[in-house]
């Protein structure tokens, strides 16, 4: 199933992670990041047994949902021009194009707008049937790939090795697959950090698995979902100077700017730790038009 998308080995790599008090502890990142030139990070796991039922079912398209700079369609927009399949966009929000819809619409992604009224009814039956009438022959995936068949890829993120090897393992959560996924396959301690503002609704979600290994942080200091400031820009660039690895300005970099505060107060100071880096920086593209200047 399109394995060659994949290169043979995640790699991790060790980054000597200066903390916000100043010392310094190294930490290990696995590098979903580098797992594919465009189809990077948790993405093709989410998509990897979506498209492959798609495909069983002789589905003649596979639709989803995202925002204007949505790494979900520019991963599933790729890998339909790959795999000859027609892929559909319907994206939250007023018309626009950026480099992000730029790729999909290059890449074959027919796109609809909609309203983030009508948005938030795309789990809604009535609204899906609507759709389903509209394109016939078509597999729907949630956003995010956030069903039971992205969770099943997710599964797959960790090796077994790495399983046995880290105490505890960290990764960012939008929609909660990765995290469920990861959940379901590994036994340690797994921190996952919301990007969300108001997301503690996800928790009974994310918690149902093994609560007494399991935490979730909050840090709502940049203003929500897809929000961020000048001290995460900040961050941003300096990590890349630091340690030539880029982050993602909706997920991955508060993360790591919690964890960095988290292990200068000596949380998990006795455990080995994998961060999970989960890829998204191509949607830095986009916002460097408006923020990021030479970024």
């Amino acid at each position: 199933m399109a394995t060659s998308l994949f290169k043979k080995e995640i790699e991790v790599t060790t980054i000597p992670f200066q903390l916000a008090n100043g010392t310094v502890r190294d930490i290990d990142i696995l590098r979903l990041d580098k797992l594919h030139d465009i189809v990077s990070g948790n993405k093709w796991f989410k998509l990897k047994y979506n498209i492959e039922e798609a495909r069983e079912q002789g589905a003649q398209s596979i639709l989803s949902f995202g925002g204007a700079y949505s790494n979900h369609l520019h991963a599933l927009a790729y890998a339909g021009k790959l795999l000859n399949i027609k892929t559909i966009g319907y994206v939250r929000g007023e018309a626009v194009m950026n480099p992000t819809l730029n790729d999909c619409q290059e890449w074959g992604m027919e796109l609809y707008f909609i309203s983030r009224e009508d948005y938030r009814k795309k789990t809604e039956t009535t609204f899906l049937s609507t759709l389903e009438k509209k394109h016939r022959n078509t597999f729907v995936i949630p956003e995010g790939g956030d069903n039971e068949l992205g969770q099943k890829g997710c599964e797959e993120i960790l090796s077994d090795g790495q399983k046995n090897i880290y105490d505890t393992v960290c990764v960012s959560i939008g929609t909660g697959t990765t995290f469920k996924g990861i959940r379901k396959s590994y036994a340690g301690q797994l921190n996952g950090f919301c990007a969300l503002k108001n997301g503690k609704y996800l928790e009974e979600g994310l918690l149902n698995f093994n609560t007494n290994e399991t935490t979730i942080y909050y840090d709502e200091r940049f203003g929500g979902f897809g929000k961020f400031n000048q001290e995460l820009i900040q961050f941003v660039l300096e990590f890349k100077e630091k340690y030539q690895i880029e982050l993602d300005l909706i997920y991955n970099a508060k993360m790591f700017l919690s964890l960095r505060e988290l292990l200068a107060e000596s949380v998990y100071s006795n455990k080995k730790i994998l961060v999970v880096h989960t890829g998204g920086t191509q949607g830095n593209r986009s916002q460097k038009e408006f923020i990021l200047g030479s970024y």
